[in-house]
């Protein structure tokens, strides 16, 4: 191979290597496909995102239910005149401690005494919503039907389960508010059995309901043919404030999603303007070519 040859294959191999490495950093940073849901999500109703009624009773429920645990050590509280309320509401009717109104939403709770109370340390709820967006859901359905789906279990440390996050460590902060309720879990799912020469499969339907205090009875059901799933119904034993909670924690995700990027309804507004923007200079910039070039032919 000739000296020329040489530097041109060196050439090319350091292109090739700098294209893989450029590869391998898109694939690094590539979102990974989060694993399917066991159980459906419910869909959160998304036109309360814009909604200061509803941002404003959220930003209220979040204060007294949710931030003597979990902080959000990103938003401060004078961000909340965005959504209409005052800095005199915010000192006198959210801020219960010594915090001023241009401090971060911080909590007393000390995170290893956390740890040692439910087993880990509640998480910083700033950018939750955006935490549990994934390819296959939003975080706001996550967040909705996590919150939702509580039920009593004497099995666990707190006494509470979940449908979306079995064993959560955390208890139903809403319990007062949603009342007593029990908990039918539809699971079928695949049992193996092991014999002497090898394994076998069967599907099986495992029935559990939980009463009101926690207390589960379980039976088992073979199946003859069907695919593994999952389906739970809560049975309420007050409807109205059933539905009650329903509305509150629709109004909770609200603010939970608007603190997670209180500028998203300004960057769609300058996202209108700037594609409208665009359209007009492509419209313009077509004319002044067409003009350009019928004086030169």
């Amino acid at each position: 191979m000739t000296p020329m040859a040489t530097r041109r294959a060196g050439r090319l191999a350091g292109r090739f290597g700098w294209v893989l490495a450029g590869a391998l950093a898109l694939a690094a940073i590539a979102p990974i496909p989060a694993a399917a849901e066991e159980v459906a999500l419910d869909h959160w109703p998304s036109a309360r995102a814009n909604d200061r009624v509803a941002l404003q009773h959220g930003a209220k429920l979040f204060v007294n239910y949710c931030l003597n645990c979990h902080s959000a050590s990103l938003m401060r509280w004078n961000r909340l005149t965005e959504i209409g309320i005052d800095e005199e509401q915010i000192k006198s009717q959210l801020i219960f401690g010594n915090q001023k109104v241009g401090d971060t939403m911080t909590v007393a709770l000390n995170p290893r005494d956390a740890k040692v109370w439910f087993g880990k340390a509640p998480p910083d709820l700033s950018v939750i919503i955006r935490a549990r967006n994934t390819e296959e859901h939003r975080g706001t359905d996550y967040v909705f039907t996590l919150l939702r789906g509580f039920y009593r279990d004497q099995s666990t440390l707190t006494g509470w389960n979940n449908i979306v996050y079995p064993k959560i460590a955390m208890p139903n902060i809403l319990w007062e508010r949603m009342g007593r309720r029990t908990a039918t879990i539809t699971r079928d799912e695949i049992e193996e059995t092991p014999g002497s020469a090898s394994v076998t499969s069967r599907l099986v339907r495992v029935l559990s309901v939980f009463d009101v205090d926690g207390n589960v009875q379980v039976t088992k059901t073979e199946l003859d043919h069907g695919s593994p799933g999952m389906e739970v119904v809560f049975a309420p034993g007050d409807p109205k404030a059933a539905a009650s909670t329903d509305e509150d924690v629709a109004d909770l995700v609200a603010y939970l999603n608007w603190m997670s990027e209180p500028t998203a309804a300004a960057r769609y507004k300058i996202g209108v303007w700037v594609m409208g923007f665009l359209a007009v200079f492509l419209l313009v910039g077509r004319w002044l070519n067409a003009v350009f070039w019928r004086d030169i032919r």
